[in-house]
């Protein structure tokens, strides 16, 4: 690209920031949290960084559930495989890498190694267990995924071959790069959250590309109506297989991260509560936003640890957080986001902020680029067409 083309660019981004709230003004303001992050204290630093891997979990649930319509309670499998082969990898070829690449830089080759074979091994356990699960629609689809989910957990726990070390899990350890006398701790919080953050925003954009281009707009069509879609000639049980091998490589990627993070890789990860994480942070969000997911594992973190603040609280958190999801369900149909987006409307007036160029709702709606007031919907004759999948989330 040359200066003339990158140069017209930034302009175009100024511009486009400068008019509102646009989608390129909450890019920027975004990407200057993510900066300023980096020089907090170290435990809001690592508070962030477990934020941003559920968040990547819980995006990449939403691809299946918010845009495919499939609910499965089993993507903690996916979750451990990639914990699992980053763990294995850095445990068993972390020397024979050293002896190839020098003992300086393996362990940085050997986490990039890791976290390949993570990917690898979650997308060949994705593919036979999305072509069986797809087969199945509704409840029956989220119990088949949550069969295979403990299925793996039992697996894990009985130690095959020696690899998962059974309910102990398998320790990681990232080393350090030792370049030109300069010792770099991959492991160390500040430098794992710039690992976190970029890995984090590609994985985002990667996600956000997919359900912007004609494979989600098929999903979206599929979500609202499988009969319609496969009357149009839309293969749907395949469309939904490729939508379960993308969402679990998405939450194989965040698997990773969290073995990095936690420093283990162990069973509890693949067990149906992990995967409830995700559920959870999604209907908190909103289902029928791109970045609801985000804002609920955001909202769900930090009241986490808002509440570990006070032992008496700490002792009955499961009590609030049944209470947060009752009023969610009852009162913010829509999640946050969608809770946002009124309260925007009532006190500005709807389309005020960022609705006219579409930076405002197209930046966050999941079924649509066109910003929709949540209490509306388009109606034909024949029946309902929902511009919002509010009632359903």
């Amino acid at each position: 690209m040359s200066a003339t083309g990158i140069g017209g660019r930034v302009s175009q981004f100024g511009s486009a920031v400068a008019e509102g709230w646009t989608r390129e003004r909450f890019g920027l303001i975004g990407a200057v949290a993510l900066v300023l992050i980096t020089f907090g204290p170290p435990f809001q630093v690592y508070l962030f960084t477990d934020f941003l891997v559920v968040a990547l979990f819980a995006l990449g649930f939403n691809l299946l559930y918010g845009y495919t319509g499939l609910l499965s309670f089993g993507h903690g499998l996916f979750y451990a495989g990639g914990a699992y082969g980053i763990a294995i990898v850095l445990r068993d070829l972390g020397p024979i890498i050293a002896d190839i690449v020098g003992a300086g830089i393996s362990p940085l080759v050997t986490f990039v190694v890791g976290g390949v074979v993570g990917l690898v091994l979650v997308v060949v356990v994705a593919v036979p267990v999305g072509w069986l699960s797809v087969r199945l629609e509704e409840i029956y689809f989220a119990l088949i995924t949550l069969a295979f989910g403990m299925l793996g957990y039992s697996l894990i726990i009985q130690d095959p071959a020696g690899l998962t070390n059974g309910t102990d899990g398998v320790i990681v350890l990232l080393g350090t790069v030792d370049l030109g006398g300069t010792s770099i701790r991959i492991g160390g919080r500040r430098l794992y959250y710039v690992i976190s953050a970029v890995t984090v925003v590609a994985a985002t954009y990667g996600v956000w590309r997919v359900v912007n281009s004609p494979f989600g707009t098929v999903c979206k069509a599929i979500r609202e109506s499988p009969d319609r879609a496969g009357a149009l000639g839309i293969n749907v049980r395949h469309h939904r297989w490729m939508t379960f091998i993308i969402s679990a490589a998405i939450v194989g990627i965040a698997g990773v991260l969290r073995a990095g993070l936690a420093s283990v890789a162990s069973p509890g990860l693949t067990h149906w509560s992990t995967s409830a994480i995700a559920v959870i942070a999604t209907v908190i969000g909103g289902a029928t936003y791109f970045y609801g997911p985000i804002v609920g594992a955001f909202i769900f973190l930090y009241i986490r640890w808002a509440i570990s603040r006070f032992p008496t609280l700490e002792a009955y958190w499961e009590l609030f957080f049944g209470v947060l999801l009752i009023a969610v369900v009852l009162f913010f149909k829509q999640g946050a986001v969608g809770g946002l987006y009124l309260l925007r409307d009532r006190l500005f007036g709807e389309g005020d902020i960022g609705g006219a160029n579409g930076g405002g709702g197209g930046a966050f709606d999941a079924g649509s680029q066109v910003t929709t007031p949540p209490d509306e919907e388009a109606k034909s004759s024949n029946g309902d067409v929902r511009t919002d999948r509010g009632d359903n989330s």
